[in-house]
């Protein structure tokens, strides 16, 4: 094996590696969000409304941490946010297993929302760089893929030990992996743009320019559907569940590992499809009709079901979304060396801070104060909504397979 396949294939279990600690840990509080909360002494209701507050300070960390860690990666290199966000968010976790107030765990969350910003961007950045344009597709695919476990692992944890241990575990695993990435090496664009003296990472240079910024910001709606699904219908899946009348109790945690288990799947399979169909834009497609399928039948079928079918129609939902890695990658792929780290970290973070900036509160306007009926309703309209947006964002998005990455925006 050659110098430079071996530094490749470092760089993608140590990417892989980092996003399986990141999942981990962005979906551990989803997953004990309600042992956690409830051992704080509150309400049902309380732990609903608890629990809607913290994911939203730990979205908003997320988008301005995108931000933070996205000029970073372009000013001072990919490694620089693998070291600095994986140090932070390790740390925050560990002070997660000491909180014992919701405004505690807000801030907390919001800490480790700033830190978990920066390491899927960043790594993905890394990998484009370093892989065969031929290839790159399914090289992401498989650092996303492999990644997204780290929500199942969650939940295998969750199911074996307390909520607290579960965040110092989280910590710990950050911890182990920061030793690991010390014999990483940086991306040889990168190292030729620092020597070129050309502006890097200048974040608002993504709104001087028409076409850049129609760029950035179909960047980001074209991924919204992922987390309308994670953040919406499988985190809040025991509140749908009741809504719906589903016979037996639910396990928001048990719903989220299997949809992340499918995204898995689904992550490694749409790079090949990509690969064979030979563009980004087809694949996303796909998958988007694998999502609107499954919103359908969780709305249809559902309602007076069981447990076990809402799982695996989380799983479907979890399949059709699983179009995060050609996403990011396509963030990569249409921006100059000197803005990719900025726009490869903040699309995501962006989408992620969707959540809390848009997703969240339709939900919430559509649902009002209403009865479980409306819920529901409320919860179909949201993902027409957001369906519609993402799929003529996707149409207007140029293509981007094949595209030589060696060049910088003006």
């Amino acid at each position: 094996m050659s110098q430079r396949s071996q530094i490749l294939s470092f760089a993608l279990v140590v990417a892989a590696l980092g996003y399986f600690v990141d999942i981990y840990d962005l979906l551990l509080f989803s997953i004990i969000r309600i042992p956690s909360l409830q051992s704080f002494g509150l309400s049902a209701e309380a732990v609903k409304e608890g629990g809607e507050s913290i994911l939203t300070w730990q979205m908003w960390g997320l988008l301005l941490g995108g931000i933070i860690w996205g000029v970073m990666g372009d000013k001072r290199g990919r490694m620089s946010v693998l070291f600095g966000s994986i140090l932070l968010y390790s740390l925050a976790n560990i002070a997660n297993g000491f909180v014992h107030s919701v405004e505690q765990y807000k801030w907390i969350r919001f800490i480790a929302g700033l830190g978990l910003a920066g390491e899927l961007g960043a790594g993905i950045t890394l990998v484009s760089e370093l892989t065969p344009k031929e290839k790159r597709g399914i090289a992401t695919s498989l650092v996303a893929g492999i990644g997204l476990t780290g929500a199942v692992a969650a939940f295998f944890i969750k199911e074996n030990f307390h909520w607290r241990t579960a965040y110092f575990i989280g910590g710990g695993l950050g911890f182990l992996l920061l030793l690991l990435r010390v014999s990483m090496f940086e991306s040889g664009l990168f190292k030729q743009l620092k020597e070129s003296g050309v502006q890097r990472g200048n974040f608002f240079m993504l709104f001087q320019n028409a076409d850049r910024f129609k760029r950035y910001f179909l960047g980001i709606l074209i991924g919204l559907p992922t987390w309308f699904v994670i953040g919406v219908l499988v985190s809040f899946s025991k509140e749908f569940g009741a809504a719906m009348d589903i016979r037996g109790a639910i396990d928001p945690g048990k719903a989220i590992m299997y949809a992340y288990a499918a995204i898995s799947l689904g992550d490694i399979l749409i790079g090949f499809v990509s690969q064979w169909l030979r563009s980004r834009k087809q694949a996303l497609f796909l998958f988007y009709g694998i999502t609107a399928l499954f919103i359908i039948l969780f709305f249809t079928i559902l309602p007076g079901g069981t447990p076990a079918q809402l799982y695996w129609i989380c799983a479907g939902l979890g399949f059709g979304t699983g179009f995060w890695a050609i996403f990011v990658t396509m963030a990569a792929e249409q921006f100059g060396t000197n803005l990719r780290a900025t726009t490869a970290t903040t699309i995501p973070n962006m989408v992620r801070g969707m959540l809390a900036v848009l997703i969240l509160p339709l939900f919430k306007l559509l649902r009002g104060a209403g009865d479980a009926e409306q819920y529901v309703r409320a919860g179909w309209m949201t993902a027409l909504i957001i369906m519609v947006i993402t799929v003529v964002a996707a149409l207007f998005t140029k293509e981007t397979f094949g595209k030589d990455l060696n060049y910088v925006e003006e």
